[in-house]
């Protein structure tokens, strides 16, 4: 590899336009012609999960500074998926990813930056970072922001989780008092983080980790802990050295790492979320990589994590016991310990001092949480390209159900049938419209999902969904289902009534209608006009991909399955 000393697009005679800029900006003339870092900073004053990257940030800046180079910070934004629940704006979430790497990809090539150090914390916000950077293929640091402290009340353990479930659920059903929401939204979050639990925010923190983007041990550090300053000061020489040495993300992020990542994910009970990222990284890079990947390996890897949804505890308890090197440590061989990690070295040299880890929180192959991975890939007719569960938060009663569709258009609608009172045990919802295309934007169908389980449903209600969910997600509850509705899929043409099995040890998800049935009933089905026809979404719909391709927008990109794969 190369041994740059600075940045050779600043020197000469040609490039005074250039230095000036710089120097208006305060450098002089040394500080211009040394390694120039971006730190890609998420900070917002909206969100626990992002309050304190300023602080991190200042840490990142002073590494950069002691290694000999020069950080630029910018700024992208970041949005709360926790704001927006309960109206159609929820639909951007997974939009914002596309678009935040563009805006990396955009502000690295005119700046023509050496490296770049991200700073996220959350749901598509981390996987946007990283997207941006793939895409840009310079050396690349991730800095979590980290898990907040859980929250305690009433001598028990509280987290948004707990307070998503009560207001749309349990409160319509009588389950909860005004008076204890009310406490629960005053303990819930208790300090910057992302919420504790194994949802989008920590899934993603975890896998940045596991790619060996983030520093060995650094993810899961607590946000307000001294030692998340100190990994981020860490973290600003190591990209200095990055940029010495010419190694790139594309050097790190692999082959190995991505399997390594799949993996991972299976291992801790991750969010389903995860599959449409790790799709997306694959597929910007060319990398083989699908749902059947997930499914194989879902059979060979168990859940050893017992962070809430898969188990009582939360992300910070995580950390303390043993973080992500124990629970890749405790994997064995199942983990390829020859990828590299940003600190130049392989995973192995870093796992080799740790031994295996056995306590309540990060467990082993011979006593899992969970037999299998965490999420499991259903097919079948309503799902010919696939589908995904997460297998390790069902109730073993509901792994498998028959039971008639209730057939709703949208989340809302849904979840005004369940606060009715109008779904009755052993239904089926069916919420479709709600994908790609569909919503558009694959929104999150978190309001049936939530009430389905805080309405104590979640042993006698399925639902299925051409939409996504929350990382939060817990319950019998199936969702990417493609063909989405909107293209013409096979959700299309389900009816009220129509008997649905959802099998997910069989890993099918069947309508139980004869075959020329459904191609009589999807022959006559006409496309519903599209919810929305401009702006940001509607420029998603018209060039993301399907879920089983990762749902982002690189139609420049081979789909595993061709071209426009799932569009119709």
């Amino acid at each position: 590899m190369s041994e740059p000393t600075g940045n050779t697009y600043f020197e000469g005679l040609k490039a005074a336009h250039r230095r000036t800029i710089y120097k208006g900006a305060g450098l002089d003339d040394v500080d211009v012609r040394k390694p120039h870092t971006g730190i890609v900073n998420a900070f917002t004053e909206a969100s626990p999960a992002y309050v304190h990257l300023r602080t991190l940030a200042e840490a990142v800046k002073a590494g950069i500074w002691e290694e000999g180079g020069v950080p630029m910070e910018f700024g992208t934004f970041a949005t709360c998926g926790n704001i927006a629940l309960g109206s159609e704006d929820l639909k951007y979430e997974l939009v914002i990813r596309d678009f935040l790497a563009g805006s990396i990809e955009i502000m690295a090539r005119v700046h023509h930056f050496s490296g770049l150090v991200l700073l996220s914390s959350t749901d598509s916000i981390i996987p946007g970072h990283i997207l941006g950077a793939l895409r840009v293929g310079l050396p690349t640091v991730f800095v979590t922001g980290g898990p907040m402290l859980s929250g305690k009340w009433n001598g028990r353990r509280v987290t948004t989780a707990d307070v998503n479930e009560a207001v749309f659920g349990a409160l319509d059903a009588g389950l909860v008092t005004g008076q204890e929401i009310a406490a629960l939204e005053e303990n819930a979050c208790p300090t910057a983080g992302a919420c504790p639990i194994m949802g989008t925010a920590n899934t993603m923190q975890i896998l940045a980790e596991v790619l060996g983007l983030a520093l060995p041990g650094s993810a899961t550090i607590p946000a307000v802990l001294s030692e998340k300053t100190r990994a981020a000061r860490l973290s600003g020489r190591a990209i200095v050295r990055l940029i010495r040495k010419g190694l790139t993300i594309r050097d790190i992020v692999d082959q190995r790492a991505l399997v390594n990542a799949v993996k991972a994910d299976l291992a801790i009970g991750g969010s389903t979320n995860a599959v449409l990222h790790l799709l997306a990284f694959a597929r910007e890079l060319g990398l083989p990589l699908s749902l059947d990947d997930f499914d194989r390996l879902s059979r060979e890897v168990p859940v050893l994590s017992a962070v809430i949804p898969n188990g009582i505890h939360t992300v910070d308890e995580f950390h303390f016991a043993g973080g992500v090197p124990a629970l890749l440590k405790n994997l064995g061989e199942r983990f390829d310990g020859s990828a590299l990690t940003v600190s130049g070295r392989p995973w192995q040299e870093h796992l080799d001092g740790i031994g295996p880890v056995r306590n309540d929180v990060i467990t082993t192959p011979e006593a899992p949480i969970f037999p299998e991975g965490g999420l499991a890939v259903l097919r079948g007719n309503l799902a010919p390209n696939g589908a995904i569960c997460r297998q390790s938060a069902v109730k073993p009663s509901m792994l498998v159900h028959r039971g008639p569709a209730r057939v709703f258009s949208s989340d809302q609608e849904g979840y005004e049938a369940l606060r009715a009172g109008r779904i009755q045990r052993g239904d089926v919802l069916v919420v479709r419209y709600e994908g790609v295309v569909g919503a558009p934007g694959m929104k999150e169908v978190m309001l049936c999902s939530d009430a389905i389980f805080s309405m104590n449903l979640d042993t006698s209600v399925g639902l299925i969904t051409d939409g996504r969910f929350s990382g939060f997600n817990r319950g019998p509850v199936v969702g990417h289902v493609s063909p989405e509705a909107a293209v013409g899929g096979p959700l299309a043409a389900v009816e009220e009534g129509d008997l649905i099995e959802i099998d997910i040890p069989g890993r099918r998800l069947s309508l139980l209608v004869p075959d020329d049935e459904l191609r009589r009933r999807l022959a006559r089905w006409t496309p519903p006009p599209p919810k929305t026809t401009s702006g940001v979404l509607a420029l998603y719909a018209a060039s993301a991909a399907p879920p089983e391709a990762g749902a982002a927008m690189q139609p420049w990109a081979a789909s595993p399955l061709g071209a426009r794969a799932g569009r119709g």
